[in-house]
């Protein structure tokens, strides 16, 4: 173990090891898949019924769903929200 890190934040040793940004990207992405699946299960919306309000395939609403896929466009996570009743909001923050 690296002494470096002890009694150390868990950013710090994100941002020491380069992955800091992509590490809050992925919790990010997991959390929104994780809130619009529950928004749907809320609305009984099917996956097949969600890719239809937003104008896509299944396949593609499995990739957003998915919270190992970390590829997915901030357009296609407005449309998924929207398709579900809701608004996604990005902000700044420090």
């Amino acid at each position: 173990m690296d002494k470096e890190h002890i009694g150390g934040d868990f950013d710090d040793f994100l941002r020491d090891e380069g992955i800091l940004d992509d590490a809050e990207a992925v919790a990010a992405k997991r959390v929104i898949a994780f809130q619009i699946a529950q928004e749907m299960e809320r609305g009984h919306i099917t996956k097949t019924e969600l890719a239809r309000r937003m104008k896509t395939s299944r396949p593609a609403v499995e990739r957003l769903l998915d919270p190992a896929n970390p590829s997915v466009t901030l357009s296609t996570l407005e449309r998924a929200a929207t398709a579900v009743g809701k608004r996604l909001t990005i902000r700044l923050s420090a």
